[in-house]
């Protein structure tokens, strides 16, 4: 479940400071969101957020850390582009796509692609090459072994932006070895599609890590 934070002030500073089963979801009823009894507060406790046991995140190393680990661990993630056909032609559209950025022995935080021109996306990149790519941390063990929703600020999310181009001959071999390591079934796709590699060459990043 995700709600939106409550104001400044003395309610924040209640419902920041709550720990109690009770009181937490009477406390984010009332700041206008939802709450599902089996979201236990003990998982919105600070010391869950900031990771303490086996569900902790890796030590905190600034701001490449996490971006490099949401880049390295989703093995999917949500590209957006600029609709270049029919009557959707100029507005936003949105697809989900399998990733890697490397094989398991050598990541290198740049997302690789394996499509076909009959996909949508494809044909909108085909177009202009324009897109963004959002991974969320619901990959992870973070967020689930402490019962927090993929949405909530605390599950860290990175999105990518640049232009997604295909991958020139000299890197096909490595763009094969990090796709289909990471997804082995896509070898078994009909060959008919014209599968090809795409990837992001990444001109901006922005990362969401609370």
């Amino acid at each position: 479940v995700s709600w939106p934070l409550p104001e400044a002030g003395a309610a924040a500073d209640e419902l920041h400071s709550s720990s109690t089963e009770e009181a937490l979801p009477a406390l984010l009823e009332e700041a206008g969101g939802l709450w599902k009894q089996s979201y236990p507060a003990s998982a919105y406790r600070e010391d869950a957020a900031l990771g303490s046991g086996p569900a902790a995140r890796p030590a905190p190393g600034g701001h490449p850390a996490p971006a490099r680990g949401l880049a390295r661990h989703n093995s999917r993630g949500f590209v957006a582009t600029r609709a270049g056909r029919g009557q959707i032609q100029g507005m936003p559209y949105g697809n989900c796509l399998l990733l890697s950025d490397g094989p398991i022995n050598n990541s290198t935080g740049i997302p690789f692609f394996y499509v076909t021109p009959k996909d949508n996306t494809v044909t909108d990149l085909l177009k202009n090459p324009m897109a963004s790519l959002t991974l969320p941390e619901v990959d992870g063990n973070f967020c689930r072994k402490n019962v927090i929703d993929p949405e909530d600020p605390r599950c860290a999310r990175l999105t990518l932006m640049g232009q997604m181009v295909a991958v020139p001959p000299e890197e096909v071999e490595f763009a094969k070895q990090a796709v289909f390591s990471r997804h082995p079934v896509v070898r078994k796709w009909p060959r008919s599609y014209e599968w090809f590699f795409m990837k992001m060459n990444i001109e901006h990043i922005w990362l969401q890590n609370w």
